[in-house]
């Protein structure tokens, strides 16, 4: 499309009448190209890229190594469906996962296409293995969009309104959240009184857990939280599930957040950064447990896309070769300097910094510096102000006063300040 057509706003008015309300989308703008770091709209507009399509662009937008990988895919096939006839670039990612993945045991994998049907084949292989129907999963958790994973998701607005009934056989207890309140003891109390009141843990397939809480909030499991579920785990049988999806491959500075705890989970969904933008997700886990399902039971016509595996190949090689795990922590701690700076400006509206995994930042907006009272007004308002201003920005948590950092792990430190300098400005025009 070329001509005075060409904007913004026109693209817009014919999105909202071909495309369904319900796929909206945060900002009116229509992205013409991207590079690294940076993001350039159809009108020409300059943005610095702060949220990496939500943790998918790890490796920064067209990385010239995973573009090549995709263009000599393609010139070879895009699909055979790998359940049919298979491919070895499949069965290279698999071995390269279980590699990977955290823990001594014996590992296998399967890929699908999406983090919510990881998250969905995850359940099934862990009720094919316990044989059991039950699944736990904590407030504030987010773990997909379709019915099911809808069920186990924690957080009501947008996402669950108007779509039940959801499946029976799930279960929640709250996450533990110091700055909200919420110890360790109390989410343990509430698991025991679960078992007690609602579900026997002989009924318990699986618990679903993410390392850092995603969409809920940035709040990171502690290590003495994620030990302690893999005790009761292993004292009932039941398939301890890391989901993974958008704190894994670098984004929390180790390769897979789990490694902070020592604790390696029987099952993990990933998915998100995992293919540098295309389309790929799976499951990695315990060998025997994987191999539950019969011949069959797991895949789906586009699981395991070639294009996707060889992008994915290609991510994992970008990742050791330019060192972006440790590049996490050093973007992170340039953030969180930045951020605490922020704070000290304006401490009532800035009630929580946290940075403590790598480059998965979160800030926590209240009003009068009270965890209790969040300030979802001034979180709505700086999301178009930055947009505005040139900087792309997320917002999350079950109450919508938490903005999250999801830069690419290839961002420069000018690049962090420019963006930050821009986010300061917003502050200082809107308070």
């Amino acid at each position: 499309m070329t001509g005075p057509a060409n904007t913004n706003a026109a693209w817009q008015a014919r999105k909202n009448a071909s495309m369904a309300r319900g796929e909206g989308n945060l900002a009116a703008l229509y992205v013409e190209r991207a590079s690294g770091s940076e993001v350039w709209d159809v009108e020409g507009n300059r943005f610095i890229d702060f949220a990496s399509g939500i943790a998918v662009c790890n490796t920064g937008h067209t990385h010239p190594e995973v573009t090549a990988a995709v263009v000599e895919q393609v010139e070879r096939f895009s699909h055979t469906c790998v359940m049919v006839t298979p491919y070895d670039s499949a069965v290279r990612l698999a071995e390269k996962l279980n590699a990977l993945a955290p823990g001594d045991s014996p590992k296998k994998s399967m890929f699908v296409t999406t983090g919510a049907e990881a998250v969905e084949n995850a359940v099934k292989i862990a009720r094919a293995h316990t044989g059991r129907r039950a699944v736990i999963a904590f407030d504030g958790g987010y773990h997909g969009r379709t019915n099911f994973t809808l069920g186990l998701t924690g957080k009501n607005a947008p996402y669950k309104l108007g779509f039940g009934p959801f499946p029976g056989d799930i279960y929640r207890v709250p996450f533990p959240i110091p700055y909200h309140g919420v110890s360790l003891d109390d989410t343990l109390r509430a698991l025991e009184m679960l078992f007690v009141c609602d579900v026997e843990a002989k009924d318990v397939a699986a618990i679903i857990v993410e390392p850092v809480q995603g969409e809920g909030g940035f709040y990171p499991a502690s290590d003495e939280f994620l030990k302690a579920i893999r005790s009761i785990c292993d004292q009932h049988g039941i398939v301890m599930i890391a989901d993974e999806i958008q704190s894994g491959y670098g984004r929390t500075g180790k390769f897979f957040c789990m490694e902070y705890s020592g604790v390696e989970p029987d099952l993990m969904t990933v998915a998100k950064g995992m293919a540098g933008g295309y389309p790929l997700a799976g499951v990695v886990g315990k060998a025997e447990i994987m191999d539950a399902p019969a011949p069959g039971g797991l895949g789906g016509t586009y699981a395991g896309s070639p294009v996707g595996c060889a992008a994915a190949l290609t991510v994992i090689d970008v990742i050791e070769k330019e060192n972006l795990v440790a590049a996490a922590n050093r973007i992170g701690a340039v953030f969180k300097d930045r951020l605490e700076a922020l704070q000290k400006k304006y401490p009532d509206l800035i009630g929580d910094i946290r940075a403590e995994r790598g480059a998965m930042v979160a800030m926590e907006l209240v009003h009068d510096g009270d965890a209790d009272r969040p300030n979802t007004d001034l979180a709505s308002a700086l999301v178009p102000e930055c947009y505005a201003k040139g900087l792309m920005v997320l917002k999350c948590g079950v109450r919508g006063n938490v903005f999250r950092f999801l830069p690419a792990l290839t961002m420069s430190e000018a690049l962090i300040h420019e963006g930050m300098d821009i986010l300061d400005a917003c502050f200082a025009t809107l308070v």
